[in-house]
């Protein structure tokens, strides 16, 4: 029976009052400690070296927490190749209360997904009245082992965030639907709210852009508007959201490409192959979620038939679902879900080197599930035997998901464990070889990670990292005419690498090629004016080279980026020292030793400083200092003997 007012369709005829009351709550509850259960084993894996690096542990922008400064950045950085700033924010309020424990920063995600699925179960009974089927659906989606890549890698925080947007979204849209027959003035309230949350999703992760889409797909079902407004109207409703996702696509599409992320050099059939295959495993792993990897290689080619294959398979998919579009419309709306929500990751616009990614099915699983639950309830109709084994195997499926979802977690707690793992469900992945070697780098096992740095380019010849990376190990050997060309190699694959122009800067400097090392370090300046580590380089080189006032400046901008670079407080102090400055240079050591205490060689400094402006007792107790700290430190004892002995003498001066 057709109604000008909201009312939930379920596909059914009706939706029988539940018996108790109170059962949402206790569902919503159960979603939530079940939820937070299945992934509390994350809270103690450590931060990994994949991305975490750019987006907590040596973000120095990040690691001061909020303020006004970190705002701005925020807004205007495009770090990591994303323009995120509320994902950025979210990990600024994180360093502010936990600092860099990464027991706070996993549990804010965890956190985040807890609230995500019972959003899920609270947005779809809204939409449809049906309270176990949406219960059914928000826990397959909250304890799906696909979703411990979103929530256990803190780099995916953007995830988990924009996600609770598109979810906030969808309950002020459904919202806007219910007022729009019965408070027109009031709707307008909901549907701005809608419009709000889509933003605060467009800052967090620009995946969102295909929710206008998804908008859409509710108007087909369950809020079947399209049966008493023409779709392009529906269409026009939206124009305000598919304004500010054209935007946001455009603004990612930029970043990405300035960033290098885009691969443009793979040819339109191969990618347009890819994305067919990467649907089907997609769908795939969402019923059998095994082999599972941060990481999955393309591969050189994909063979025809496998394609074509892939092809038909979800074309008679949709053929399926559009037949069924009239007595269960519930499946076409969820396929078209999971397809339309996959186009901005599936490829055809190739960023980085995966061919399929867990985290990308965060949103696009929800289609799929609602199409199967809500199918499957739909085809039993009311065969009791069959419903009760359906309840049965549904229950074993969500007992399966929290145990497996409980160990995928643990597959996160550190690098090393995430590299063996992906390296055991595929040798020949590149990056988890090249991952490897960055722990066995920080390990100070170079050869161990010289191994690891030429099985990556044995495995992909032309993947710029791993060169930069096998530069690296082998300027530790002192390699440096091998370390220069792997470098180079690496500029000329991807110029806009300030990376390896910095790398190439340090080992030019090592190699007594002060010149060239001045303009890589300058260039890699260019691409990445916040490189605090170049800033500080540079600044030491051209000191070396005798220009003070240039040198000051690069230490000033390494402090302006990193407030806590001790080292660039000491050496400022030092150059200041050069320049006949000596109370600007002790208020620089000052500096260094307040935010290091234990900096000895800053605490070496200042007594001299001290000794040179006739302070001989505050000398005296900075060499006392540098002493306790480092007990075989001669200059220090040599320094406080003299200065024992001048404070002795009679009219003694340093």
């Amino acid at each position: 029976m057709e109604s000008k007012t909201f009312i939930p369709t379920t596909g059914t005829k009706g939706v029988p009052a539940p018996a108790f009351q109170g059962l949402p709550m206790v569902l919503g509850l159960g979603l939530l400690a079940l939820t937070l259960w299945a992934f509390l084993p994350g809270v103690d894996n450590d931060f990994v070296r994949y991305d975490d690096l750019d987006y907590v542990t040596s973000n120095y922008a990040v690691q001061r927490g909020l303020g006004w400064d970190g705002v701005v950045w925020a807004f205007a950085s495009t770090t990591a190749a994303n323009w995120h700033p509320l994902t950025w924010l979210s990990h600024m309020l994180d360093c502010q209360l936990f600092g860099l424990n990464p027991v706070g920063h996993h549990l804010t995600s965890i956190l985040l997904h807890a609230v995500n699925t019972l959003l899920v179960f609270l947005v779809l009974r809204s939409l449809t009245g049906a309270t176990w089927r949406s219960f059914l659906v928000a826990a397959c989606f909250g304890w799906h082992p696909l979703r411990v890549e979103s929530v256990v890698w803190v780099a995916e925080r953007k995830d988990v965030l924009c996600t609770l947007f598109w979810l906030l979204t969808l309950g002020a849209y459904a919202g806007y639907v219910r007022e729009l027959a019965v408070r027109p003035a009031r709707s307008k309230i909901s549907f701005g709210l809608a419009l709000v949350a889509f933003s605060g999703g467009l800052m967090a992760k620009p995946m969102i852009v295909t929710l206008p889409f998804a908008l859409l797909l509710l108007d087909f079902w369950p809020l079947a508007r399209w049966r008493q407004t023409k779709w392009r109207a529906l269409v026009l409703e939206k124009s305000p959201f598919l304004l500010l996702a054209a935007v946001a696509s455009s603004i990612t599409f930029v970043v990405q490409r300035e960033g290098g992320a885009v691969d443009a050099a793979l040819p339109m059939t191969y990618r347009l192959g890819n994305a067919l295959i990467a649907d089907v495993r997609y769908l795939g792993k969402i019923f059998w979620p095994v082999d599972l990897a941060f990481f999955y290689p393309l591969p050189p080619h994909w063979p025809l038939p496998l394609v074509a294959g892939a092809g038909l398979l979800l074309l008679g998919i949709s053929v399926l679902a559009m037949v069924q579009r009239q007595h269960n419309p519930s499946v076409l709306m969820g396929w078209l879900w999971f397809l339309g929500t996959l186009v901005p990751v599936i490829g055809l616009v190739q960023v980085g080197q995966q061919s399929i990614a867990d985290r990308y099915t965060y949103i696009p699983s929800l289609g799929i599930l609602i199409a199967l639950v809500w199918g499957v309830h739909h085809w039993l109709g009311g065969r009791n035997p069959l419903s009760r084994a359906a309840t049965v195997l549904a229950g074993g499926a969500l007992l399966l998901c929290l145990l497996l979802t409980r160990q995928q977690t643990l597959v996160w707690r550190n690098a090393e464990a995430l590299a063996r793992h992906a390296l055991a469900v595929n040798p020949n992945n590149h990056l988890a070889h090249d991952l490897l070697g960055e722990v066995f780098e920080e390990r100070d096992q170079f050869d161990d990670a010289l191994r690891e740095r030429l099985e990556t380019l044995r495995l992909q010849p032309n993947y710029a990292p791993a060169h930069n990376n096998l530069g690296i190990a082998l300027q530790k050997r002192n390699r440096l005419p091998e370390a220069i060309g792997h470098f180079q190699q690496a500029l000329r694959l991807r110029p806009r690498y300030p990376e390896a122009h910095y790398n190439l800067g340090a080992a030019f400097e090592k190699a007594d090629r002060p010149n060239d090392a001045v303009r890589e370090y300058e260039r890699a300046l260019a691409l990445r004016p916040d490189y605090a580590d170049a800033h500080y380089n540079l600044g030491l080189l051209l000191g070396r080279l005798g220009q003070l006032d240039a040198a000051i400046i690069q230490f000033q901008e390494t402090l302006r980026v990193n407030p806590n670079a001790a080292d660039a407080y000491n050496n400022m102090g030092v150059t200041l020292d050069r320049l006949g400055r000596p109370a600007e240079a002790i208020h620089q050591y000052q500096e260094a030793i307040r935010v290091r205490p234990d900096f000895a060689r800053a605490h070496f400094n200042l007594g001299v400083a001290l000794a040179g402006a006739g302070r001989l007792a505050d000398a005296g107790q900075q060499f006392e200092a540098a002493l306790r700290l480092k007990p075989d430190y001669a200059e220090a004892q040599t320094n406080l003997s003299t200065v024992r002995l001048l404070m002795t003498s009679p009219g003694g001066k340093p």
